[in-house]
């Protein structure tokens, strides 16, 4: 099967990569079922990549409903280390303006139901997730995009909610009071699993309004959603384009260890199956 190192996960608005060339469409199959879509394999400013809508073409899959976990599997099987998120999300504070790109290193949970974990079923892992996005490849989003000639924020909070409904304005209010940055439907549970296959992963957050807070604002429409969520995903190619030549061999990040003291299960007490679901994860540790 094609393998590339480094996976674009495309969100609203994002559902194909142009400029790929020795192009391949892959079928992947995984133990947590199958991904949102056929992964498109091809090469980009000399790089092998991985391409995988989140939604899936046409836009089927609700947040909710998205299979993280056999899409980030069936990433890692093809060798992905590297995963640029790119998520569509609405600006929590009056600097962060509709069209900006947001680069986040925090995250706050209020999703409900989704399952966050590969283990479980016998095994138990806990990882350290305090710093939820890579530094280092996040840095490295932010000098693209700089680069690209986008208006970028470095750091700041992204709330996670559970839709598919915008916030209420009373959510929003206090999503406000918490101090958060950025609010969004998708990145969680895919950073959680990103970590726990040891896959380095950022995400490019794409601004396309002020959700309800905003007094001055209109509330948000899907025809203003759909305009923004289109000229944000040109931008978001030409950053794309920008940092694929500059994601070097060799990580030297706590990303690509996650595992190694978070299996807390005994190796002799590990079901077979487990074994078998998850051997792509945790072989080299058993």
């Amino acid at each position: 099967m094609a393998q590339a190192k480094i996976g674009v996960i495309g969100g609203s608005g994002l559902y194909e990569m142009e400029g790929l060339t020795d192009v391949e469409e892959v079928k992947v199959n995984t133990p947590f079922g199958e991904p949102s879509d056929l992964i498109v394999i091809g090469t980009l400013e000399g790089q092998r990549m991985a391409f995988l809508p989140r939604h899936g073409r046409g836009h089927r899959i609700m947040p909710s409903e998205l299979p993280s976990r056999a899409n980030i599997y069936a990433l890692k099987s093809l060798g992905v280390e590297h995963i640029i998120a790119i998520s569509a999300c609405g600006s929590m504070k009056e600097e962060i303006h509709p069209l900006d790109m947001v680069i986040p290193d925090q995250i706050f949970d209020r999703t409900r139901g989704r399952i966050n974990t590969f283990f479980g079923g016998g095994i138990v892992a806990h990882i350290s997730f305090d710093e939820p996005f890579c530094p280092n490849l996040s840095a490295l989003l932010y000098q693209s995009a700089k680069q690209a000639g986008a208006r970028v924020h470095k750091g700041g909070t992204y709330v996670i909610i559970e839709g598919p409904s915008f916030s209420t304005k009373a959510e929003s209010r206090i999503y406000r009071g918490w101090g958060v940055d950025i609010i969004g439907m998708t990145v969680l549970p895919e950073a959680k699993l990103a970590r726990e296959a040891e896959i380095c992963y950022t995400v490019l957050a794409n601004v396309t309004d002020y959700d309800v807070w905003h007094a001055s604002e209109e509330p948000v429409s899907v025809e203003m959603l759909i305009d923004n969520l289109l000229k944000n995903a040109e931008m978001a190619k030409e950053i794309i384009k920008k940092i694929v030549p500059h994601i070097p061999e060799a990580r030297n990040c706590p990303c690509s260890t996650a595992l190694k003291n978070a299996i807390i299960t005994s190796k002799e007490r590990i079901p077979e199956k487990a074994k078998k679901d998850l051997g792509l994860l945790i072989g080299k540790y058993l």
